[in-house]
């Protein structure tokens, strides 16, 4: 133990707990599972007097889901979750062991720290502080620590939903990941509310051509016809389709930075929203990245077939479109497969829930401003949202100017100040407590 960690709060030690688990889901069904860390969760649930449930969509496969009663049930209730696998972490490319733990430099290291075990640890720390003092929350919760959500959540949220949509009888919204953060717009410190996600499209592209021997002169080389479809599409620029999330957002930047944004191009804006434009650039376009390629067995066959994998991220309504788009893009002798889909969101920067959540990070930092977003990845409210909940990304860390925190998500190194967890669990608390 180092010194730094004799004075970790409470919700740096379950975060660091958490990241300890190691719960790695490395898609295709392959993951460590998240059943050890699920049970870290259970233990802290019944300490807290409630009754959570746990269920296995597959061996290993684990997510936990609580109910909390609140002061006024006849409220729709509000969905609270996160999830509890990462995606895989090298450690030959850490500075730290990613799954350690380590807390050094006024921060905490590891995978999931902010993807998202942070906020796993921010739900346990203020529902349980919530109900050490003998209070309640303002109405009923569903707390979920969800499995699977890095593969699209088919083991976790979409299970639950599918399986046992009785456990959100009530509920009316959900908070979860990747919102509530803060970044930095003009050198003033501003808030980012994830009002929408763009839909996910995973295919899997087959090449197909003639198998031979490696000093064979072959036209219909499959590797080749891969690669000239995988180059079209990595390099394809998509042209800027604004939503109205993204409008309004685009709007507000404007108003901070006093320009017209008639006459200021909506990328220009982006560069000026700090290192929020990470996440915000990629929610004015569709994307399609190729990510996986598999081909060939040796060095001196030429293979019939090559794949490769590719994430299009498009927007809400889009997908067909956008399909049709890529097909044309790569050819007609190419392949195709989806692999899997989930659909976009987009809901209304407005109404009682974001009014109070306005209201609450006033109240923990006196005129700041929030501003809507749309998340360019996923969470597992677009599973809460088949059953009519309304979801939203809120999981509130205050940040330091220069740190690069979409960085922070898949990426090496990951880490969040102990401070945000500490401003994130009381942010949280107060808003259940209200709300």
């Amino acid at each position: 133990m180092t010194s730094d960690e004799t004075t970790l709060d409470a919700t740096a030690e379950i975060a660091r707990d958490l990241i300890r688990f190691d719960t790695t889901n490395y898609g295709g069904g392959k993951s460590n599972g998240e059943t050890d860390a699920a049970e870290y969760v259970v233990a802290k649930l019944e300490a807290m007097g409630l009754s959570p449930q746990v269920f296995d969509s597959e061996p290993g496969r684990t997510s936990v889901v609580a109910r909390v009663e609140g002061r006024d049930s006849s409220k729709p209730g509000l969905v609270v979750h996160g999830h509890l696998d990462v995606v895989p972490a090298d450690p030959a490319n850490w500075t730290v062991d990613p799954f350690g733990g380590v807390v050094k430099d006024g921060m905490l290291w590891g995978r999931g720290a902010v993807d998202m075990k942070n906020m796993d640890a921010m739900m346990l720390t203020a529902v349980g502080d919530l109900l050490a003092l003998g209070e309640r929350p303002a109405r009923d919760l569903v707390l979920g620590f969800l499995a699977d959500e890095e593969a699209g959540g088919v083991l976790g949220s979409h299970f639950l939903v599918k399986n046992h949509p009785e456990l959100f009888d009530g509920m009316g919204e959900a908070i979860s990941e990747v919102g509530g953060y803060s970044t930095f717009i003009d050198g003033k410190r501003a808030y980012l509310l994830q009002t929408g996600e763009k839909a996910l499209i995973w295919i899997k592209l087959i090449a197909r051509g003639t198998a031979g021997h490696g000093s064979q002169m072959i036209s219909a080389n499959a590797v080749t016809r891969l690669a000239e479809a995988v180059a079209a599409i990595g390099r394809q620029e998509w042209p800027v389709a604004l939503t109205q999330t993204t409008t309004e957002l685009l709007s507000e930047v404007a108003r901070i930075l006093g320009v017209d944004p008639e006459r200021t191009s909506p990328d220009e804006l982006v560069l000026h929203t700090g290192t929020a434009s990470g996440f915000i650039k990629g929610s004015l376009r569709v994307t399609t990245n190729p990510t996986v390629l598999t081909a060939g067995y040796k060095h001196n066959v030429i293979p019939d077939t090559a794949e490769a994998l590719v994430d299009i991220r498009c927007m809400p309504g889009e997908e067909e479109t956008v399909l049709a788009q890529v097909q044309e893009l790569i050819g007609d002798d190419i392949e195709i497969v989806t692999l899997h889909t989930d659909i976009g969101l987009e809901t209304e920067f407005g109404g009682p829930l974001v009014d109070s959540i306005v209201a609450t990070l006033d109240r923990h930092d006196p005129g700041a401003p929030v501003l809507p977003y749309l998340l360019s990845g996923g969470t597992d409210n677009k599973a809460l949202s088949l059953l009519g909940i309304k979801g939203y990304g809120f999981a509130p860390l205050r940040l330091p100017e220069e740190m690069d925190f979409p960085a922070m998500f898949h990426g090496v190194d990951e880490r969040v100040p102990l401070e945000a967890l500490t401003f994130g669990s009381r942010v949280l608390r107060d808003l259940l407590t209200n709300y």
